[in-house]
Order: C-alpha cells, then sequence, then structure tokens
C-alpha cells in the first residue's frame, strides 16, 4: 500500500509545484519561490498531504544533480575567455566579500567561535551561501531594458558565470574542512587532484564526444551518453574525493559545454529535470522546512542575513568594477546585477541540512532572501539605467 501512496504524493507535488510557480510569475517572482511555498503549503507546516520520506529526498537530491548539470552545459566557456581577467577579479570579489560577510555576521550574533570548531564553521558555511549568484532574473531585466549587450551587461553575465565556478570550488572546500579527521592541506589536496584528474580526463571525453557527435548528430545516444558521465561524475566527486557530488555534476556539464549537441543534451536532460526532479527538489524544501524553531532571534539573523548578502554583494564587485575603471553608476549596476541568488543558494542550504551542517529554520533566511533579491534587483537596474544609460548599445 506505501508504494501506492509514493504515486499520490508524486502527484500532488508536480501538480502543486507548477500551480505555484506560474502563481509566483504572476506575481514577478521566481517560479522556485512558488515551487517553496507548494510544498510548505502540502507539507506538515500547514495541510500536511504529504510527509517528507527518503524516498523523496533521493528524487530531490537526482534533481539537484540535473540541475547542477545543466548549468554546467549552459556554460559558454568562449565567452568566459572573451571576458578576459575583468570579469575574473569581479568575481572573485564577489565571491570573497560575501563569505566574509557571512562568517562574521554568524560569529557576531552567536559569538567568536575558534577556527575548527562546529560553530566556526557553521559560519563558514552562512558565507559560503551567499557566494551563490543567480543571473537568470538580471539577464531577462537586462534583456528587457535593452542592455544585455553592452559592456555593463556582458561583465555581469561572465562575471556571475565564473562566480558560480568559484563559488562551487569554495563549497568543495567548506565541506571537505567538515570532516573532523581531515586538515586543510588534504583537502585542498583533493581538491586540486580532483580539478586536475577532471581536467586531463574531460580533454579525452571531450574529444571523444565529439566524435561520437559529429557521426551520430541529434541521436538519443547523445544526451544517454552525457546523463552518464553526470551520474559517474558525481558518484566519483563524492566516493573518491570526499567532494559534494553536485560539483561532479557541474564539472560534467562544463566539459560537454562545447560540443556541437550541448543544447540538445541540455534540452532532453531538462524534461526530465523539469517535469519531474526538480520540482520534487524545491518542493522537498518546503517539506522539510520546519519553521517551529523560527524565534524572534531567527527573524533578526534573517533579516541581517539578507542586508548583509546584497549589500556585500554590491561592495564586492562594484569596488573591483571601480578598480577596473568602470563608472561610479556602471559599478553600481555591476553590483546590483549581481545580489540576485536562487537554486545554487537553496542547494548549498539543502546540502548544509543533508550533512547535519545548518538545520531547516535557515531556510527562512534563504528564500527570503531569493525574494527580496528577486523583486528589487529588475526595479533597481530600471531606475539605475535610467540615469545613466550603456552609451554602447544606444
Amino acid at each position: 500500500m506505501e508504494s501506492y501512496a509514493i504515486l499520490r504524493d508524486l502527484a500532488v507535488i508536480i501538480l502543486s509545484a507548477k500551480f505555484m510557480a506560474i502563481l509566483a510569475k504572476k506575481c514577478k517572482a521566481p517560479g522556485v519561490v512558488g515551487e517553496i511555498l507548494a510544498g510548505l503549503i502540502i507539507g506538515p507546516l500547514l495541510l500536511n498531504i504529504v510527509q517528507p520520506g527518503d524516498f523523496i529526498s533521493k528524487m530531490a537530491e537526482i534533481g539537484v544533480i540535473l540541475i547542477m548539470f545543466s548549468a554546467g552545459l549552459e556554460t559558454n566557456l568562449k565567452e568566459l575567455k572573451k571576458s578576459g581577467p575583468i570579469a575574473l577579479l569581479i568575481a572573485c570579489a564577489g565571491v570573497a566579500v560575501p563569505l566574509g560577510g557571512g562568517l562574521l555576521l554568524y560569529l557576531c550574533m552567536h559569538g567568536f567561535p575558534a577556527p575548527g570548531t562546529d560553530g566556526f564553521f557553521r559560519g563558514l558555511f552562512i558565507g559560503c551561501i551567499m557566494t551563490a549568484t543567480s543571473v537568470g532574473i538580471t539577464v531577462e531585466a537586462l534583456r528587457e531594458l535593452g542592455f544585455l549587450k553592452g559592456r555593463v551587461g556582458q561583465t555581469i553575465l561572465s562575471a556571475a558565470i565564473i562566480d558560480d565556478v568559484i563559488g562551487i570550488i569554495v563549497l568543495t572546500f567548506v565541506l571537505g574542512l567538515r570532516d573532523p579527521a581531515s586538515n586543510t592541506l588534504l583537502v585542498v589536496g583533493k581538491t586540486l587532484l580532483f580539478l586536475v584528474i577532471s581536467l586531463a580526463g574531460g580533454i579525452v571525453i571531450y574529444k571523444l564526444m565529439k566524435l561520437v557527435d559529429a557521426r551520430y548528430p541529434h541521436t538519443r545516444r547523445i544526451p544517454i551518453i552525457g546523463l552518464g558521465l553526470c551520474f559517474i561524475m558525481s558518484y566519483a566527486a563524492e566516493k573518491y574525493f570526499g567532494i559534494a557530488d553536485i560539483t561532479g555534476a557541474y564539472v560534467a556539464g562544463i566539459i560537454l559545454c562545447n560540443i556541437r549537441d550541448a543544447g540538445y543534451i541540455d534540452r532532453k536532460v531538462s524534461i526530465n529535470s523539469y517535469m519531474i526532479f526538480a520540482p520534487i527538489f524545491f518542493v522537498g524544501i518546503g517539506l522539510k522546512t520546519d519553521l517551529s524553531g523560527v524565534d524572534s532571534s531567527m527573524l533578526l539573523f534573517s533579516v541581517g542575513f539578507v542586508l548583509v548578502a546584497l549589500v556585500s554583494k554590491v561592495i564586492g564587485c562594484g569596488l573591483m568594477a571601480k578598480i577596473c575603471r568602470f563608472h561610479n553608476l556602471d559599478c553600481i549596476k555591476i553590483g546590483v546585477g549581481m545580489m540576485t541568488r536562487g537554486e545554487v543558494a537553496l542547494i548549498i542550504t539543502n546540502k548544509g541540512l543533508n550533512m547535519g551542517v545548518l538545520d531547516s529554520s535557515y531556510f527562512t533566511a534563504v528564500i527570503l532572501l531569493i525574494i527580496v533579491s528577486s523583486v528589487s534587483v529588475p526595479i533597481l537596474l530600471k531606475l539605475l539605467y535610467a540615469k545613466h544609460p550603456d552609451p554602447e548599445v544606444e
């Protein structure tokens, strides 16, 4: 009887996720916010129709792996090379300042534990959540304004892509530090070894896939092989290197992002992700969210979390853009454009929950950040461009 209940739960999750995603978009909010709210509504918090369980958790894990694989496939390595050191510097500052800001926020509100303790690691993980940038909303806003192809728009786009790569590396390093038996040199060594092996093996895999793609273009075997590579690298990253499985999935996507049928693979994989696994992941966050532990101190932390996360991106990216000789208002545009948060922040938070680093009450702060950044960024960009349009696209 339990197996049939799973089918009912899947139907409720998928339908409620779609309905709430449509409703969220009507309200000018990201669809993922609606899907998370769907989980809150149908879960133990309100209606208690669906219970979070082992099956849902495993399906959600596949969902997040597919999301990161698609993110890797959508990476434009040629564009990254064109953007040069400027986007790299902005991205580095956009990771470093929020990472430090998140750690400082946690330490100020919960005392100053010694480095290496659970409290210090939790603060480091809070900072890690803040590093993530979701540029989708920014890109759409710039496209509507007609400034996406300008110097500022392209800088934001390139910096956000690099930001994600650096953020994943930082996450990998921080997660490695979680093991009490590990040391910093071992964590760095494992991370570097994984990246070196991925680079060497990735070149071989890329060339082989390029040959297969040339001989059998647009055939089902291409996305099937790609999906198999995604799962193999996810498994190898976690099993043999102690690195998050999502890192392996992301690297697998980057390996294949330049083959001719990369878009075709992404579309085929996204069907499974969009239809089943991704909604289960986002609804699952709502199902696991427990607001019973949200008191006045957690609400205060959530407000501080949102403010620090937004301001630190503007400071980090804006100051580096100024050093790179952008106009003052353009620096603010770049900082504001990098403020949006989305799926990656939720993925990192969920990873912390599964590892026991965070409890589910922290989802409140992250969801609030996603909503505030998603609503405010398009409005702020419109105001900034009204004052100082990009002359390159006029």
